[in-house]
């Protein structure tokens, strides 16, 4: 890889952590990836669940063992890292189109200095 050429990271899932190179498909969202598979976890609980809001609420832990959990905190923390990286591209985009702090802020919940404070050092 030339010094020209920048570095590019595999997508992942959302749900299950997989990377793109471990499934068929991976459909990007917005700030967000789900694969085939989950696509297709996600359609047979819907379809073994049918009506709204009737749909089995139980954390996925509960079937897991503690090294299942453990070997899965990872996965979680790089979803939460790669939000950070999606929200912080898309307010980099914001500010280059003119978008003030406040503005911003307040999309977040936050104040105008408070999203200043997290996001400036990104300009």
């Amino acid at each position: 890889m030339t010094a020209a050429e920048p570095l590019t990271e595999l997508a992942h899932c959302s749900f299950c952590g997989k990377p793109e190179t471990e499934v068929a498909k991976l459909v990007a969202g917005a700030g967000v990836h789900i694969c085939d598979e989950c696509v297709g976890l996600a359609a047979k609980i819907i379809e073994d669940n049918p009506g709204r809001g009737q749909g089995p609420r139980t954390p996925m832990w509960t079937a897991l063992s503690d090294d299942e959990m453990l070997s899965h905190i990872p996965r979680v923390a790089a979803h939460i890292e790669r939000a950070e990286a999606d929200l912080r591209g898309w307010v980099r985009e914001l500010r280059r189109r003119g978008v003030t702090w406040a503005r911003i802020g307040e999309s977040l919940g936050i104040t105008r200095q408070s999203a200043w404070e997290r996001f400036s050092g990104e300009e």
